[in-house]
């Protein structure tokens, strides 16, 4: 636990992920609220009440919440709340705290097309499943309101809501005009630069969004805000941020131009491709890795470096 200033109080849980432990985030004023909600797991619940109780608050205490994104990792404790009045996030958030079953098909069946059209062997085809398994850790329920774009919090309105799309497309994060500050979540953090997950569309049909470059453009805009520190997700506190978006910028761009050099000598599918960026990794994370993959392809794609033709109903990446 670690106190920011008289308003905020950053508390950190454990996860059962590889990512390890998540801060949350209690803002005091007119309303207490809640900036994310950990996983849904007793040791996370058990963490979060040991430090609700040294700082004189329970879990009755609590009325609102407002989350970053739809990751289970941040939404999982959203049912412990006796006198919660609202929860408030992007819009398609909602789409995972119902466990919409009509979305939950449209996405098994996207990404069944996604790695079939991507050259992925049948052998890791049950890795989909996990994109969904992962959320019995994230919490039920129902969003009380959205947020978007230069909205401000409800009951805290010095802070401001910015769309940072690219880890996910839900993903908010929320800006303290007056110094600078800024709630996070999984966009900007020290440690680690976030995998842009690739994201079934709502709507069946429509076009995937490219996160890659949407991550990219989140980034951009950041590195506009005039931001002093960031208050993550994940890992330390941390400032010196346009620094750290630049070399997160450049650092993509270098792992494109290996890409590039694979695909201009010879043409690959996104799979074989994924298979030589990520030799040590791809079989245990072949989501991870083939999100990875095409969005650098994507990024190849948007500079016209690159194009790719349809053989045999698999994707085939060839150099200009």
């Amino acid at each position: 636990m670690k106190i920011i200033d008289e308003n905020i109080i950053q508390l950190t849980l454990p996860t059962p992920f590889a990512v390890g432990d998540v801060h949350v985030y209690l803002m005091k004023g007119d309303t207490l609220t809640l900036i994310d909600a950990g996983a849904k797991t007793i040791q996370a619940k058990d963490s979060f009440v040991h430090q609700l109780k040294k700082i004189g608050y329970g879990l009755m205490d609590i009325e609102q919440i407002v989350l970053t994104h739809h990751h289970p990792d941040h939404t999982g404790l959203i049912e412990e709340f006796p006198r919660l009045k609202h929860i408030m996030a992007h819009q398609e958030v909602d789409l995972w705290l119902t466990m919409n079953s009509p979305f939950l098909r449209n996405n098994e069946k996207f990404f069944e097309g996604f790695f079939i059209l991507n050259g992925v062997p049948e052998k890791f085809h049950p890795a989909i499943n996990e994109m969904t398994d992962d959320f019995e850790y994230g919490g039920r329920g129902s969003l009380s309101g959205m947020l978007k774009e230069n909205d401000t919090i409800p009951a805290h309105p010095d802070w401001r809501v910015i769309e940072t799309k690219g880890h996910a497309q839900t993903h908010l994060s929320f800006v303290r005009d007056s110094d600078g500050l800024i709630i996070g979540g999984d966009h900007l953090i020290k440690h680690i630069s976030p995998n842009p997950m690739i994201e079934a569309p709502i709507i069946e049909g429509e076009e995937r969004q490219r996160p890659m470059l949407d991550y990219r453009d989140s980034l951009k805009k950041c590195s506009n805000l005039e931001l002093t520190s960031v208050l993550p997700g994940h890992g330390e506190i941390f400032s010196g941020i346009n620094e750290l978006i630049s070399k997160r910028l450049v650092s993509q761009e270098k792992r494109a131009e290996k890409v590039y050099r694979l695909i201009k000598s010879n043409s690959l599918t996104p799979y074989e491709i994924c298979t030589q960026l990520f030799p040590k990794y791809y079989e245990k994370q072949i989501n991870l890795t083939m999100s990875e993959t095409i969005g650098q392809l994507d990024y190849l794609l948007d500079e016209k470096l690159i194009d790719y033709s349809i053989e045999d109903g698999i994707l085939i990446y060839y150099a200009k």
